[in-house]
């Protein structure tokens, strides 16, 4: 039997974790508000072949709240991922590329904010931002853009001594197109690396602050609002309020994981035997 392609199985399960997510992500937006809605006459049912996670004390359909609240975390998660990244690589290239009075000083931000606990500063920057959608956003990109900041700055300290940019710069070729013609190409891969392998960080702290009241609003079906509003329940048996979205919650998070590793190692050919 011959050895299957290392490229190939990789392509194959970036792929399907891909889809999976998108699946989830299109099933949850399309089902929204189907999540929303009451039925007294089925409430507290435990998991079976009609309601696939059972439902709540309201009646309402755990299988398609679960999805609508993972849906939600990841559209949350690609926002705040797609914002801190960015602002990863303005500061990180800054850093490199400024002097060194600008590089201390985004050096010195970068050591701060990653001396502070990660979910501690996030609780303080979404209350501080009135809580809700946006809280949780921008909370979130504040706090996890100094990890991709730091590999980047160091490859542009890299990329400045290589030969061709130190020819480029003495032919008068300007900074910012060196930056973008020269450099961007080299940094690209592990800014989309770091840009997928911040989801599940997103994700997870969204889940966390909502579970603790300071993130999306109770009204909204986020899987840290299930898991919350399902503690009260746990003791009265109803296992499976908690138990399926926790699962979910940390399947979705494992499959970016998996994504952003399977990116990582088709991006670097020697990382994959052929």
């Amino acid at each position: 039997m011959k050895r299957v392609n290392g490229r190939i199985m990789t392509v194959f399960f970036f792929a399907l974790a891909v889809l999976f997510l998108a699946a989830v992500t299109a099933a949850g937006w399309v089902f929204s508000e189907e999540a929303l809605v009451t039925d007294f006459s089925r409430k507290n049912l435990g998991p079976g072949l009609q309601y696939l996670f059972g439902t709540d004390w309201l009646g309402r359909d755990m299988f398609i709240r679960t999805l609508t609240g993972l849906s939600m975390s990841i559209r949350i998660g690609i926002l705040a991922a797609g914002v801190s990244s960015v602002l990863a690589l303005l500061l990180g290239t800054m850093a490199a590329t400024m002097g060194k009075t600008v590089d201390a000083v985004i050096t010195w931000v970068i050591d701060l904010v990653m001396g502070i606990p990660h979910i501690l500063l996030l609780i303080l920057i979404s209350y501080a931002l009135g809580k809700g959608l946006k809280g949780v956003v921008v909370g979130v990109a504040l706090t996890h853009w100094t990890s991709l900041a730091r590999v980047i700055r160091g490859e542009v300290m890299q990329l400045k001594e290589a030969l061709y940019i130190r020819t480029a710069r003495k032919l008068g070729v300007g900074g910012f197109e060196i930056a973008w013609k020269h450099m961007f190409p080299h940094l690209f891969p592990q800014f989309l690396v770091g840009l997928i392998l911040t989801f599940p960080h997103a994700i997870l702290h969204e889940a966390s602050i909502t579970f603790l009241g300071f993130g999306l609003s109770p009204e909204q079906p986020a899987v840290g609002i299930i898991l919350s509003e399902s503690m009260k329940y746990l003791a009265m048996g109803r296992w499976w309020l908690a138990l399926f979205p926790g699962l979910f919650l940390v399947f979705t998070v494992v499959l970016f994981d998996v994504a952003g590793e399977n990116l990582r190692r088709l991006m670097d050919p020697g990382s994959v035997h052929i």
